[in-house]
């Protein structure tokens, strides 16, 4: 790190010009909305990511970049999950914490790529805070990546997954940057949830990321890809609504407003459990050429992979959805069926660990397993050469019907508990001692490889995080606390 300029904040020179941050805590650093890809505007909107504009003199990095263009949450969600706006073009922008070496330190690297389902979300968000990581000693990286329409609309006249392509610009820029930093390009550990999960899931299974990372942490979502059908179909409907062709240049020429209208009107009815359009990720012969829980399978990298315990109820409760499906009762259990491909005696089984469950919650449990937990189990029995450490996230939030669910685990991974957005999932008191623990082990996994506990072998049940978790599968399960 270069001497501090004459206000005594930290300066770092990058590939493309000096940037100026801020004194974090515990003598710590913080650099915000620093550019690895030029702004995604005009024609560059639906482009490949091109190295930004190199600059003179020192540019400020002390407040949050621009955050990519979205469509808020539903109120109902919003409540819950926070998801600040900044506005501006230059969107692809990322944060770095830094203990505060001087360069060639070499410290391990952390970096995030945040939730949202590819359609919301952003490296802002105040629960992303990567202070805890610098204060353990680690380069903690935060992205921002093009979402939606923008990211991952597949057009004929543009590449497809520019999002993820966006990511693999970012973590090209780590390499060739985060030394200046204090950190290991060696040492890279790419990690994200839910729809950050999937996509680190895409990057282990794409090309054009090999070699980039070298650990990875998938929480709460698995390597998926969507029929490139169904997402032409998204936007051909958009093009419907918008009265234009369903191509990248009809698309480019639309005002941006319109654009988002259209893809909040088109993505309505869309969620996790019941489907609908989407946006995500597709098989491409450039940045995705086959399956990637298959690519992700074969990949020599160690993996941290985990969920909560009742990942469903953050879609389902604050709906009002479960006693709706508790109401259908027989109809609700042969939907999830159905959609799960679980058998009559896998619900039998799960009748049996959760005893006094209702449809909804037997409901969820099914597609929790179908979209999360088999799949990830079967990324981790896949490893034949880096081991795979599995964990389960059990500890109830304090705010009634959400108990253990989907994104819970973030302010304890982050160890931000003490910011007032953790409680919007987590209610009050949420206990340390668990963000601590979770903390640290993400910590050691990021310096060592591994977390603290057994590798994965196929047999025996994961890592439980404050809770007593659901175990390896609905027949072998640990009843978890079921909630009203």
């Amino acid at each position: 790190m270069s001497a501090a300029g004459g206000s005594g904040r930290p300066r770092v020179r990058t590939g493309y010009g000096l940037v100026e941050g801020r004194n974090g805590r515990g003598g710590t650093a913080v650099f915000r909305g620093v550019p690895y890809a030029a702004p995604p505007v005009g024609a560059l909107r639906f482009a490949a990511p091109v190295p930004p504009a190199a600059w003179e003199g020192v540019r400020d990095a002390g407040a949050f970049g621009p955050t990519a263009p979205k469509v808020p949450y539903p109120p109902k969600f919003a409540a819950l999950l926070p998801d600040p706006e900044v506005p501006g073009d230059d969107c692809l922008n990322l944060n770095v914490w830094t203990p505060h070496p001087a360069p060639g330190a070499r410290v391990p690297v952390m970096v995030w790529l945040h939730g949202g389902a590819l359609t919301r979300g952003s490296s802002a968000v105040p629960v992303y805070d990567g202070s805890a990581f610098a204060r353990d000693g680690v380069v903690f990286v935060s992205v921002n990546y093009r979402l939606g329409v923008l990211g991952y609309g597949l057009f004929p006249d543009a590449p497809a997954n520019r999002g993820l392509l966006d990511q693999i610009a970012a973590l090209t820029w780590v390499r060739d940057n985060i030394e200046a930093f204090g950190g290991d390009p060696a040492r890279v550990t790419v990690f994200g949830e839910s729809a950050g999960a999937i996509s680190v899931g895409a990057l282990l299974g794409s090309p054009r990321a090999a070699g980039l990372f070298a650990r990875a942490a998938l929480q709460s979502g698995a390597p998926e890809v969507l029929a490139r059908e169904k997402v032409r179909a998204v936007v051909r409907r958009m093009a419907s609504l918008l009265k234009v062709p369903a191509t990248a240049e009809a698309f480019g020429a639309t005002a941006l407003p319109d654009l988002l209208a259209a893809q909040g009107a088109v993505l309505r009815r869309s969620g996790p459990l019941t489907g609908g359009p989407a946006f995500g990720l597709v098989t491409d012969p450039d940045t995705l050429p086959g399956d990637p829980l298959e690519a992700a399978g074969a990949a020599d990298v160690p993996l941290l992979l985990g969920w909560t315990t009742e990942e469903y109820r953050l879609w389902l409760a604050p709906t009002g959805a479960l006693p709706v499906m508790d109401r259908l009762g027989p109809l609700t259990l042969a939907l999830a069926r159905a959609r799960s491909g679980k058998d009559r005696a896998a619900v039998r089984a799960l009748r049996a660990a959760l005893p006094g469950a209702g449809a909804g919650e037997l409901a969820g449990q099914l597609l929790t397993d179908r979209l999360l937990r088999d799949p990830l189990r079967r990324l981790a029995g896949a490893r034949r050469s880096a081991p795979s450490f599995l964990y389960e996230f059990g500890w109830p939030s304090g705010v009634p019907g959400l108990g253990a669910c989907h994104a819970l685990e973030l302010g304890f991974v982050f160890d931000t508990l003490d910011v007032p957005e953790s409680s919007w999932l987590a209610g009050p008191d949420a206990p340390q001692e668990l963000a601590d623990r979770m903390h640290a082990a993400w910590v050691r996994f990021a310096a060592t490889g591994d977390p603290g506990w057994r590798a994965w072998d196929g047999n025996g049940p994961p890592m439980v995080f404050g809770g007593p978790g659901r175990g390896e599968s609905i027949a072998a399960g640990v009843t978890p606390r079921v909630l009203p």
